[in-house]
């Protein structure tokens, strides 16, 4: 079964999604629900979804608890939670789930480079390892020395790099990026997200060639059995089409014996994020 690793869903507030510039980004000023992403995702056939929080609030995180409650493809939660908090073990107690299945902190965003490797954050991430809860990592690549740190410190716990670290991929540079996402990889508990290239790209303009190095590179770095495919949609919508994006790394895999591109478009998802695939059905949205 194919699974998107990572899409998000809003209903749009100006002050809530203060990320979203009006002037630059008006294609996310609308609310993105649960029926507008399976209408996306038709054609490509894809079968179960992976829902990432878009706002550092635990409110969005039972929300999004919610739709996956009424929405039967949605097989899996990456929330969000206070994960300094010095009570968030019993804060994780309260908002326990089946279907919520890791969380992650919007790392980028933080004034400090080194907020990864605080105390109460990394004492946070070993309360996700006692649960069998994954941690996404959001960062740039500038983060991702700081990332390998935070990952030798837990080795126990399973880690995914969202969107490949963002490499500059307008700027056309490979480097350090490169070889910090080598160094990365050679730690066994981290995998990787195929998603958000195309908004890193600058714009409706990119090519698939263009994106072929750091594809390759991130290939060359985690093998197929340690990607997963994902859209970042409606994110992605910046630069690309659901399809668009889908068909552009579906292109790429063709090389790939059937065995890796069942990892990549679904079979790793399914194993980090614990999926139960013979439960997932695509009856779509519950009225």
């Amino acid at each position: 079964m194919v699974i998107d690793s990572h899409h998000h869903f809003w209903r749009y507030d100006a002050t809530r999604h203060g990320w979203i510039d009006p002037l630059t980004m008006s294609a996310l000023t609308r609310d993105f629900l649960p029926q507008d992403l399976l209408a996306a995702a038709k054609e490509g056939a894809v079968e179960g979804f992976i829902s990432v929080q878009a706002e550092q609030s635990l409110a969005e995180t039972e929300w999004l608890l919610q739709l996956a409650d009424q929405t039967a493809p949605i097989v899996g939660v990456v929330g969000w939670a206070p994960l300094v908090d010095p009570e968030l073990e019993s804060l994780l107690e309260r908002i326990h789930h089946p279907k919520l299945k890791g969380f992650r902190h919007v790392v980028q965003d933080e004034p400090d480079d080194q907020f990864l490797l605080r105390a109460d954050f990394s004492r946070g991430i070993a309360c996700l390892t006692a649960r069998d809860l994954v941690y996404d990592l959001l960062i740039f690549e500038r983060h991702l020395p700081v990332a390998i740190e935070l990952v030798d410190k837990h080795p126990e716990q399973r880690f995914v790099l969202d969107h490949s670290a963002k490499p500059k991929i307008a700027a056309g540079e490979l480097s350090p990026w490169r070889e910090n996402l080598y160094s990365l990889a050679r730690r066994p508990n981290v995998v990787c997200k195929v998603s958000g290239l195309v908004t890193e790209a600058g714009g409706n303009d990119w090519t698939p060639a263009g994106l072929r190095p750091y594809l390759d590179t991130v290939l060359d770095a985690f093998g197929p059995e340690r990607l997963m495919f994902g859209s970042d949609w409606p994110v992605c919508l910046l630069a690309s089409s659901y399809e668009r994006w889908l068909q552009t790394v579906q292109s790429w895999a063709a090389s790939f014996t059937e065995a890796e591109r069942a990892c990549l478009f679904g079979a790793t998802a399914a194993q980090v994020y614990r999926v139960d695939v013979s439960a997932v059905s695509t009856k779509g949205v519950s009225p």
